[in-house]
């Protein structure tokens, strides 16, 4: 390995999402978790949750809303409502407001685990000043509306007409409507791949991509077959004084160590290391964390923690 090849990590770390006023982990255990969303609280699947909860089944019993999935898909059901819900209702991350939902797919419109994420992103870009960013796969915008308001010159991507029409909303919420951030509605293999003819470049990517999908005009995606080109194409899109590369995936059959392979493989001779792991909510008194996705990140220098 030569020198200016990235230093990947010799051990797996785990980043914790631990609640915070408007969102917290109450209870976990048999095959579910009951969560709090600000005023609600919520029961969803979650196969990893092999142990028995901790409160009584009353507690469960109480929740607001509760997700049945179909008999062979986790991500596809029915929301059962105690009472009648609020259709949006407001929420916050620290400087960034955005609305809540009870969506089809069982999560309520962003992925609370990517908190920790989120912190990191926040320190990373202020460390750097005003870099221009790019959030692929970027839902409604949560990671975008951080580094926004963190000082970040921001390009969000997504294929979903309707989720960048959410992220607009939230951006509106937060009072980010007048920062630099640009809202596209594109396939992000199509859009990374003019960019790069473009010559264009950027200090710091997000690339959080499904395990399956499909762009606005029937492009299809699928995680396995589709990622290595597009993590090349994204190296080639990181500026000389690029800060970081996040790479996060929430398939199965994957790994943290197959994420930082490649992203070493994608980034040889930029020097800079590479952290891999997982993504883990941890539960309220901390002392049960559920696994939520796997992570690898490349940072210029030393990485910051």
């Amino acid at each position: 390995m030569s020198a200016r090849d990235p230093v990947v990590a010799d051990a797996p770390g785990v980043m914790r999402t631990r609640g915070w006023a408007d969102y917290a982990l109450v209870d976990s255990g048999g095959g579910r978790k009951l969560e709090r969303y600000g005023p609600y609280t919520v029961v969803r699947p979650e196969p990893q949750c092999l142990w028995s909860p901790r409160l009584p089944a009353a507690a469960w019993d109480a929740a607001d809303a509760v997700f049945d999935p179909t008999h062979d898909d986790e991500d596809a059901g029915r929301w059962r409502f105690r009472g009648k819900p609020a259709e949006t209702w407001p929420l916050a991350y620290g400087d960034v407001r955005f609305k809540g939902r009870f969506t089809a797919f069982r999560h309520l419109a962003f992925f609370p685990e990517q908190a920790a994420n989120w912190a990191w992103l926040d320190a990373r870009v202020r460390q750097a000043g005003q870099p221009k960013v790019l959030n692929l796969f970027g839902y409604t915008g949560v990671a975008s509306l951080v580094m926004a308001a963190a000082g970040a010159h921001v390009t969000h991507v997504d294929a979903s007409k309707k989720a960048v029409a959410l992220a607009r909303e939230n951006a509106e919420l937060s009072g980010l409507a007048d920062r630099p951030i640009r809202w596209i509605t594109e396939d992000a293999r199509k859009y990374v791949a003019r960019e790069v003819r473009r010559g264009s470049r950027y200090d710091g990517i997000i690339l959080d991509p499904p395990k399956y999908g499909r762009g606005p005009t029937g492009e299809v995606w699928r995680l396995f077959e589709d990622l290595p080109e597009l993590a090349g194409l994204c190296a080639e899109l990181l500026s000389d004084n690029a800060q970081f590369l996040i790479l996060n995936a929430y398939a199965e059959r994957i790994s943290g160590a197959a994420l930082a392979g490649l992203l070493a493989h994608t980034l040889k001779g930029r020097g800079g290391s590479i952290e891999w792991g997982e993504l883990a909510l941890e539960q309220d008194g901390g002392e049960r964390a559920i696994g939520m996705s796997f992570y690898a990140r490349w940072a210029s220098g030393t990485a910051a923690s």
